[in-house]
């Protein structure tokens, strides 16, 4: 039935909404870490629209959806009809407040508008082009977004509307199910074709959306604007809705269409004002993953600009053993932290005493007597306080004794189960850092880190002065920690006065050291040898030095080389294989007898023969009679 309208009114049309869901903004992020960058081009995007067949009560207005796949490409299907737009995402809010909003428009109108009259095709892809921009800031997990959908301005009024043909909706909904995806088509001689002529002016636009006033979406807008552009006066529009709400409407277009046109397209906000929108994605993440996301964002900057080719991956993935859990061992811990090393383990058998917190910066004064009036045992709570610190850490604290040289076994098995449980620790660890705060403890590590060709980073404080090494192995001969010794190291822990016994050292010495130590490690996973580089070869992070050797009294700092001594205690070829022989046996023989390790390394043989040579020259220089009367 026609409802012929008192007088011509302006066509109306509904508005467009965008539906972005969150796990968009989840991928735009890691797309600006790891991809985009720097990089403000232009981007293809994918959207989808529900089927007009799968609309319901709810789809009032068209959408367009987004998600993660908008940037892969959504695969079209019976439920949802893919558009083709493209993102332009800022790299600072300032440019995202300050640009040109309405030249950007008219920039994507243009483009628009050639794609449109490439050809006289209602392919509806070219018509439904949208285009976002957006800001996002990756510090807080908040996305500032607007969407355009550019549409041309063309004046048609509506003249009557009426009830759709039955025969007319029959056709329509034969054409859906048999052909692909058409939104607006012509009606000629009972047809319905997707290119236009001169032949009808009748047309069928397939609505996206279901509004109560029978108000047609704004993408016919466009399709009009084509329309009156290739010399249509009036046209009869069958708008076809799939819940029986289906319509006729007259058009007029009030005066002729030219070049000279009026692009619009900003989506409103949900109060109806031009603006953009903002997603804040902090309120609704899990603060966990949030924190995962803000580390790694520290860290993928640098790649944006000063290390594009550094490899944080491998950083992530090391699993690194510190041996010592007091002032060394935490700042490690930390700056380890900071790369993004999410695996570390501590090995320490102290307490937290109540001189430790201020100089060890995993524990607080509550851990000095928090255990039964006693101090939390330290590698423990080292490793709680750094899951505190970042809960995306798999951090683990083992209280172990490690069994030194010149200590006699006193207690067999429970030195045996120390030894077996470190042995175990260094092969489930790519690295170890030697942290303890005696020389002995270091020499059992030191052995096992080269026979299990591990990662070894040496870190040792004096009062002013600090050691930063790393250890070789059997293929680099780079010296460890003992190669400068005659003889084993032996017991430096017993009789000892208080100053002696505790770590006396320039408080700011800790600090530079353990930087540098993982400093160091960091450049050695960055070098295609890894453990094996030269002596200040590069990498892709910089050089890779041997060993680094500081002093605060006059602020001045060396790298220095040795290479690997023949008769060392703990990294020589004799030590390695009786080591590899024996396993236990041989350490046991070597914590309750010095001199045995000597001999087997052969400084016994070098102390010998040095003797020896002292001797003959005291002969060489023995003066007889007759030449000291001729001196005096």
């Amino acid at each position: 039935m026609a409802t012929n309208l008192e007088t011509a009114k302006p066509q109306k049309f509904t508005p467009l909404s965008s539906f972005v869901e969150s796990s968009f903004f989840t991928k735009l992020s890691q797309l600006k870490l790891d991809e985009f960058k720097l990089d403000a081009s232009k981007r293809t995007l994918n959207g989808f629209t529900i089927h007009p067949t799968k609309l319901n009560k709810f789809n009032d207005v068209p959408l367009i959806n987004l998600d993660h796949e908008s940037f892969s490409g959504t695969s079209q299907d019976n439920a949802n009809v893919v558009l083709e737009g493209l993102i332009y995402n800022v790299n600072t809010i300032e440019e995202f407040k300050l640009i040109d909003k309405q030249a950007l428009l008219r920039e994507w109108g243009e483009a628009t508008h050639a794609s449109m009259f490439e050809n006289t095709s209602l392919d509806y892809r070219k018509f439904n082009q949208f285009y976002v921009l957006s800001f996002s800031d990756l510090k807080k997990y908040k996305f500032y977004y607007w969407v355009a959908y550019p549409t041309f301005s063309s004046k048609w009024t509506a003249t009557r509307q009426n009830t759709a043909k039955e025969e007319y909706i029959r056709l329509v909904e034969s054409h859906i199910a048999s052909e692909p995806y058409t939104q607006m088509l012509q009606l000629i001689e009972g047809e319905l074709v997707s290119n236009i002529s001169k032949k009808s002016s009748h047309f069928v636009f397939i609505d996206t959306c279901l509004s109560k006033d029978k108000i047609p979406g704004i993408q016919l807008k466009n399709y009009l604007f084509f329309l009156g552009h290739h010399g249509f006066q009036e046209v009869d529009v069958l708008v076809y809705r799939n819940d029986g709400s289906s319509f006729e409407v007259h058009l007029q277009v009030g005066e002729p269409i030219t070049n000279n046109y009026k692009v619009t397209g900003w989506e409103r906000t949900g109060q109806g004002k031009l603006g953009p929108k903002l997603a804040d994605l902090g309120l609704l993440i899990d603060p966990t993953q949030l924190a995962e996301q803000a580390v790694e964002l520290n860290l993928k900057l640098m790649k944006w600009r000063i290390a594009p080719e550094l490899d944080l991956e491998i950083i992530k993935n090391q699993k690194v053993l510190l041996l010592g859990a007091g002032t060394l061992g935490s700042y490690v811990a930390r700056a380890l932290m900071g790369w993004g090393v999410r695996q570390i383990t501590f090995v320490d058998n102290g307490r937290i005493s109540y001189s430790n917190p201020v100089r060890q910066p995993l524990f607080s004064f509550n851990d000095c007597f928090s255990d039964n009036g006693q101090g939390q045992y330290k590698a423990i709570r080292a490793a709680e306080a750094l899951k505190e610190i970042f809960p995306g850490v798999k951090a683990r604290g083992v209280n172990l004794e490690v069994p030194m040289i010149g200590h006699s076994v006193t207690d067999e098995t429970k030195d045996k189960s120390n030894f077996d449980t470190l042995s175990s620790l260094f092969d489930e660890h790519d690295a170890v850092f030697l942290l303890m705060d005696s020389r002995e403890s270091r020499w059992l590590p030191t052995v096992l880190g080269n026979a299990k060709d591990k990662i070894v980073l040496n870190a040792a404080l004096g009062f002013d002065s600090y050691l930063v090494m790393r250890h070789g192995n059997q293929t680099q001969k780079l010296g460890c920690y003992y190669c400068n010794d005659v003889v084993a190291p032996n017991d430096s822990l017993s009789d000892r006065t208080l100053d002696q016994m505790c770590t006396v050292t320039r408080p700011g010495g800790a600090l530079i050291a353990s930087s540098l130590a993982v400093e160091l490690f960091v450049s050695i996973l960055q070098h295609e040898d890894k453990q094996n580089a030269e002596h200040l070869s590069k990498s892709k992070f910089g050089e890779v030095p041997h060993q680094i050797r500081g002093f605060l009294n006059n602020f001045q700092q060396h790298k220095l080389f040795a290479p690997s001594y023949k008769y060392c205690s703990a990294c020589s070829s004799q030590v390695t294989q009786k080591y590899q022989e024996d396993g236990w046996d041989f350490v046991k023989k070597c914590l309750n007898d010095t001199s045995y390790l000597e001999e087997i390394c052969g400084l016994t043989k070098v102390q010998e023969e040095a003797d020896l040579a002292s001797e003959d020259l005291l002969k060489d220089l023995e003066i007889d009679d007759e030449d000291e009367e001729w001196l005096s």
